[in-house]
């Protein structure tokens, strides 16, 4: 277990304590190597040698023996098992639409690795180490990801590869998945019993999705939390709002340690002494940062030991137990109903975090409200500013608010009304993970004009804080004099932002801003 940054990690060993979303996040999107330690191997191995047995005891298991979902009925002969498994992953793959990008696929990879390395699986060691070796040689499979209401399509189109069928990604050339195992010296395997449903059973596709939307996602609040503190700075926004004392009054946690990150992001901020009595009280987009933004770190912070929990948890079915003579126990375990709702959840608190941002942008761009030059360009009429970067930022907002729907409310009965209740829950993390890189662009917006206010405040310095983001920004992204091509400028704050260059450089000055 760990909590260091994952850039920083090089190497992710499984099976040794539990596995962090830091460590998957170091996999999926910075190319960690995977290494499967001696207590994973035997695991899976004793899960193995259960299942053979109860082959040989022609007991009867469903997806062993049994046909799947209401095929329940159908029993499989032992001669027949791996045709079955065979059938699975190519019945199985048909979900359409666009690949899911890199990231994606090499977090439900692992995914798969860890979930299936729970020892309750029955896979043969052999399959894991292939998957493996498909993420540390950088064989990406392609997987369309539209039509999943939980599991086994992408995950199947995945699993093709395995078999030397389907489409991978090998140096960023699109190959048959023999080829592209040719061309790393791999080879595909025959799945034996069992695997096949393994393989796309469970909340894999689910919980990587949520996994990596957590990681941007507490990126994005911590920087919310700069950007509307630098927003409250260039407006001449009162820190009286952010007194201890106020916020002691209510009982939440996350909302009192927000007003104390704010109160020590301006201590030494000349504008913020100056104006404090500027006013009696702002609007709440600037107030309220404490209680908004509070709510919305409680909620990634509930997720968070969900996801957490369901990375540690066996979500196959069914379940091998090989205690005593063991046993193989079937159940809902693939349900993906924990993270779905707190993906919904995720959905609604960034949304609401968005809109925030996007209301401080309007106030830092509107000269009726904000006492600075119309839309913070230093020469206007003639030049626009940043007029429209803020329609860019209200296209973004009313964009998330669709895809806040909640996903997992909904359902659809599948497999001849066998599966009458399905959980919804890949579309919830898919779309709150595409949720939180819209919320990225929102932040870095704000950002921008915030630092192109605080310019305008030439006879007062910035706290030392903001000083070093104006500093961060402006290497790159110049004072607006007139008007030019914004979009470059938008794209370097949103990177940033995405790897955690504005969370960092903040942390370095005064600490830990976790809540």
């Amino acid at each position: 277990m760990t909590d260091a940054d994952p850039k920083d990690l090089k190497k992710v060993t499984l099976g040794e304590g539990n596995t962090t979303i830091e460590e998957i996040i170091a996999v999926a999107r910075y190319d960690a190597e995977v290494v499967f330690s001696p207590a994973y191997c035997a695991r899976v191995n004793r899960s193995r040698e259960m299942i053979e047995r109860f082959l040989a005891e022609e007991r009867v298991i469903y997806g062993v023996t049994t046909g799947f979902g209401s095929n329940v009925t159908k029993n499989i002969s032992v001669q027949d098992a791996e045709t079955l498994q065979k059938n699975i992953i190519r019945s199985h793959a048909v979900s359409v639409g666009a690949p899911l990008e890199k990231e994606v696929v090499r977090a439900i990879q692992m995914m798969i690795l860890i979930n299936l390395g729970h020892g309750y699986s029955g896979v043969k060691l052999e399959t894991l180490e292939l998957i493996r070796e498909c993420i540390n040689k950088q064989i990406i499979p392609y997987a369309p990801g539209d039509g999943s209401v939980a599991y086994l399509s992408p995950e199947a189109h995945m699993a093709l590869v395995l078999i030397g069928e389907g489409k991978a990604w090998y140096k960023n050339e699109l190959l048959p998945g023999n080829v592209a195992f040719e061309k790393t010296g791999l080879k595909p395997i025959v799945l034996g019993c069992k695997e096949g449903l393994a393989l796309i059973s469970g909340t894999t596709s689910v919980t990587a999705f949520a996994a990596l939307a957590q990681y941007n996602a507490n990126q994005a609040v911590k920087t919310a939390d700069v950007a509307g503190t630098m927003t409250l700075e260039a407006l001449k926004g009162t820190i009286k709002a952010f007194d201890p004392r106020i916020h002691a009054a209510k009982g939440h946690k996350e909302q009192a340690t927000t007003a104390q990150l704010v109160l020590k992001i301006l201590e030494s901020s000349e504008i913020a002494q100056q104006y404090q009595n500027e006013r009696l009280q702002d609007a709440l987009s600037l107030r309220c940062i404490p209680q908004m933004h509070g709510a919305v770190k409680k909620t990634l912070k509930d997720a968070a030991e969900v996801i957490q929990n369901e990375i540690l948890s066996a979500s196959d079915n069914p379940l091998i137990m090989v205690d005593g003579e063991g046993d193989a126990l079937m159940g809902g375990n693939f349900d993906g109903t924990y993270v779905g709702i707190y993906a919904d959840a995720m959905a609604i608190a960034l949304t609401n975090l968005a809109k925030m941002s996007e209301r401080r942008i309007d106030r830092l761009v509107n000269f009726h409200v904000s006492a600075l030059p119309p839309f913070l360009v230093a020469n206007p009429g003639l030049n626009s500013g940043y007029m429209i970067p803020q329609y860019t930022a209200a296209g973004l907002l009313n964009e998330m608010r669709n895809l806040s729907h909640p996903a997992t409310i909904d359902n659809s009965p599948t497999c001849a009304n066998q599966e009458d209740v399905v959980s919804f829950a890949y579309p919830a993390a898919k779309k709150v993970y595409e949720l939180t890189k819209k919320l990225e662009y929102i932040i870095a917006i704000e950002l921008m004009t915030a630092v192109q206010a605080l310019d305008f405040h030439s006879s007062l310095k910035p706290s030392t804080v903001s000083q070093k983001v104006v500093e961060l920004i402006r290497s790159e992204v110049p004072f607006v004099d007139e008007d030019r091509y914004f979009y470059q400028d938008i794209e370097f704050i949103l990177k940033q932002i995405h790897e955690g260059e504005i969370v960092r450089i903040v942390e370095i000055l005064i600490g830990n801003t976790d809540w």
